[in-house]
Order: C-alpha cells, then sequence, then structure tokens
C-alpha cells in the first residue's frame, strides 16, 4: 500500500492536471501499479478521471492484479481472444464481456482469462481485453490466473479442447470453492449429427458430457435448448457427487454494443437498389446444412419460374458441407439480378441489408436462439420463420411460421407471406420484445451470481 507521502504526491499530481485527458495520462500509470489504493484516492481518481476512464481504471487494475477484498469472476474467452472472427458466438462472448466489464456484479472484480493448447492453464487474457477497451499505456503480461474461495469462473466461451485440457483445474476450483459455471449455446451436433462435420458430434458430447461433470451449473441460451440440453443428459450423462443447476438467459441485440465492424462493398449501391425495386427477402447466418440454403434457393427458382418478382438476399460465409450450394449460387444466371450473396458482409452492410429489406426468412431446422429474428424487429423487418419452439419463444405472435423441408412447402409458404404482405395483414415484428446486451449480461448474472436457475438435474 502507498505510504501518506506517496498519497500526498498522487493526489497533488492529480489536482494539477488540467483536464480530464491529462488526469488520465498522470494518474492512470500509478493507479495501475498500485491497484489497491485506499477509498480516498479511489474517489479522487473517480472525479478526475470520469466515468468511463474510471471504468478503463478498473480493468487496468484488474487486467494487473485482482483487488483486495473483491471476488473474482474469471470469464473464460478462449476462443475470441485468440481468434476473433467477429461472428456467431464471437459476437455474442464480445457483448457480453464488454457488458460484464462496464458493470460487474456487485462485489466481483471481471477478469478475462483464455487457455491456449494442450496442458496450458488458464492466464489472465490482459492484452486482448487492453486492445478491446482502446486502452494505452497500461499493458500487462499474461499471467497464470490465481483463485481462492469466493471466486466465480464461467465458460462464456465456447472452448471445447481448452476446457477438456483444464477438467483438473476446474475441479481444483470447486474443491477450494469457486462457483463453476458453463454458458450452452446450443446442442444441435447432438440433435442434428448427420449435418455436422465428422467426428464433431463425438467430440462435442465428450465436452457436453464434461461441463456436466466439472460444472456446479450451465446456462443456456434460450428455454428451448435449456429444455434439449436437460433431456439429453437425462439420457447420456453419468451419476455427479452434487445436482447439476440448469438456467438460461436471452441474448441481447443492440449492435452498437458488440464493436461493429464497418465497411461496404463495392456493388452495396447495386445491391440496395436492386432490394428497394421489388419485395426481398432476407437470410442471414452461415452457409451450412441445417440452415436450409439449398431448400431456400430451390423454392425461389420456384417462385422465379412461376413469374413471381421477388428477391432472395443471402448474408453469411461459406461454412461446411455446402459446396454443392455454394457453387450453385456462384453459378446462378440470378446472381446480381434477383439473387444475391454477401459472403463477406460487414455490420455496417448488414444494417444497410435490414434497413431494406422486406422480410427475414428464418429457415434453419435448428437453432439456439435466433439473433436476426431480433435484429429484423429492430429494424421493423416482419419475419417469416419455421415454426421451431426456439423461434416461437423469441418471436411469440410476432411472426409468420412455416413448416416443411422441400421446395415447394417453403414456396407456397413465401407465396402465403406475400399476399398477406401486400393486403397488409402480415404479422409485424414491432412490439417483439427484446434485449439490451447489457440487460442480457444482467440476466446471465441474475443465473449465475444471484442463483437465479430455471431447473436442477438431480445427482
Amino acid at each position: 500500500m502507498l505510504q501518506s507521502p506517496a498519497r500526498r504526491h498522487l493526489k497533488d499530481l492529480a489536482t494539477r492536471a488540467k483536464n480530464s485527458n491529462a488526469a488520465r495520462r498522470v494518474v492512470m500509470p500509478l493507479l495501475v501499479r498500485f491497484p489497491t489504493l485506499p477509498g480516498r484516492i479511489l474517489t479522487l481518481a473517480q472525479r478526475l478521471l470520469g466515468h468511463r476512464a474510471h471504468r478503463d481504471w478498473v480493468t487496468a487494475c484488474a487486467a494487473s492484479r485482482p483487488p483486495l477484498g473483491q471476488r473474482q469472476l474469471l470469464v473464460d474467452i478462449s476462443a475470441v481472444a485468440q481468434n476473433d472472427i467477429k461472428t456467431g458466438i464471437q459476437r455474442v462472448v464480445r457483448s457480453i464481456l464488454l457488458a460484464l466489464i462496464k458493470h460487474p456484479p456487485a462485489g466481483f472484480c471481471v477478469e478475462p482469462v483464455y487457455a491456449s493448447g494442450v496442458q496450458r492453464r488458464y492466464r489472465y487474457a490482459r492484452g486482448f481485453t487492453h486492445a478491446l477497451l482502446g486502452l494505452e499505456g497500461t499493458a500487462a503480461a499474461d499471467t497464470p490466473i490465481a483463485y481462492q474461495g469466493g471466486d466465480s469462473y464461467l465458460g462464456l466461451d465456447l472452448a471445447v479442447f481448452s476446457t477438456m485440457n483444464n477438467r483438473d483445474m476446474l475441479d481444483d476450483m470447486r474443491s477450494k470453492g469457486v462457483a463453476v459455471h458453463f454458458v450452452v449455446y446450443d446442442i444441435l451436433p447432438l440433435l442434428q449429427p448427420e449435418v455436422f462435420l465428422y467426428g464433431s458430434p463425438k467430440y462435442f458430447g465428450s465436452y457436453i458430457l464434461a461441463i456436466a461433470r466439472h460444472a456446479d451449473g450451465i446456462v443456456c441460451i434460450s428455454r428451448a435448448v435449456a429444455d434439449e440440453l436437460a433431456a439429453w443428459l437425462e439420457v447420456h450423462a453419468a451419476a455427479r457427487t452434487t445436482p447439476l443447476k440448469i438456467g438460461y438467459f436471452h441474448l441481447g441485440a443492440d449492435l452498437a454494443a458488440s464493436a461493429p465492424s464497418s465497411g461496404l462493398p463495392a456493388d452495396a449501391a447495386q445491391v440496395l437498389a436492386s432490394m428497394k425495386a421489388r419485395p426481398s427477402l432476407l437470410m442471414v447466418g452461415t452457409l451450412e446444412p441445417r440452415k436450409s440454403h439449398a431448400q431456400a434457393l430451390a423454392a425461389f427458382e420456384l417462385l422465379w419460374r412461376d413469374g413471381v418478382d421477388v428477391n432472395l438476399v443471402i448474408v453469411g460465409k461459406q461454412g461446411w458441407a455446402v459446396d454443392a450450394v455454394a457453387a450453385a449460387l456462384r453459378a446462378h444466371p440470378e446472381l446480381g439480378k434477383k439473387l444475391f450473396w454477401l459472403a463477406g458482409a460487414s455490420d455496417q452492410m448488414l444494417t444497410d441489408v435490414y434497413s431494406h429489406a422486406s422480410a427475414l426468412l428464418a429457415a434453419s431446422t435448428g437453432e439456439g436462439f435466433g439473433l436476426p429474428l431480433i435484429e429484423a424487429a429492430q429494424h421493423g423487418v416482419p419475419i417469416l420463420a419455421r415454426g421451431l419452439p426456439v423461434f416461437r419463444e423469441v418471436s411469440g405472435a410476432h411472426a409468420f411460421y412455416f413448416d416443411g423441408t422441400d421446395a415447394a412447402q417453403l414456396a407456397t409458404a413465401v407465396k402465403a407471406w406475400l399476399d398477406l404482405h401486400r393486403q397488409g395483414l402480415a404479422p409485424s415484428s414491432a412490439g417483439l420484445p427484446w434485449l439490451t446486451w447489457s440487460q442480457s449480461a444482467q440476466q446471465l448474472v441474475d443465473t449465475v451470481v444471484h442463483a437465479h436457475w430455471y431447473r436442477q438435474l438431480p445427482k
């Protein structure tokens, strides 16, 4: 702890600073070096640096070493910290992490952590966190984590291999009084193994069994996933020494709070003009078998053959086991006319596309949540969705639902929706409830910190 002369020196330096930027340059290095400052200095720092800079200071202090008297919330971001591709789960992890840092649970210091490689133990993700927050002059090493009773570990990222490699450490955490929880986004590789890469269901199943064995609780991103997980574990999981708590929360959808990407493609104006010229149905998500892009393309080919003037716009990169669909899209005679595939669209371009879309087409045969449904509602875009339990959980009466897996069934549903749309009778997405990422993070905190669990599996 700083001695009285040092305290007075710090106060004098801060008092002489002419503005908040100067105060930050003077005070921040000392705050980072001495993270256990007494309350009077903390109050001074908060007043001089302002709310945002004070938040940065809290993060910098946490990145140096845990403040005395605070418990740690160790947030595992192993995948995103090493390869942030800024889509899908990565966007969720980044958004929740930012919200937790901005509004940490009372009495907790948020500590992003990661593990890399075989037999690599967890370390504080200081470099990644500083870069995410735009901090300068506060660099600190990614040192191994330290933990004690009262701390909490949250496996926020989908990090299969690092989790499996650190099972003994997770057990050690629990033995020392650290609460261990994981977030599960879906269990689709276990429910639809035929649409995933060979071996993926096996590895993913081992991961789910492992976290069910080594965790105190699992939090899913929807009630539908929580029910699916519970049903699967009741059949496949081995006996535990303690009950397993299962909860759920809903994802946020304020794109601006997730550090969105920017930039427009060269053909952006042409795409948007074509979308404005005729009804345009939009699909958002990586191309993979369960997303049903093949069914959608075949359905729209039937519509175009019958003279229906409508666009199909696809936003999403190419994933696995869709080579034939991707080739058909690239070689299609309607590509650039009534068919558009934006494989590398930024968040900025996606926002523009939403604003020009007539409806979102959510044709997936399985999802953990369905974030595009929320994003569509935010832009006032109607929703045409497959009647999955999770889609009905998210959208309720604010969507038009369809069933069936062949092209003719989907084409019929699109025609029916277009007729309702022309008459002004299609269900509106207005009023569909959604959360900010801050509210989403709070739901997660309410579950893992305040024990608002949905159900419990017996030991």
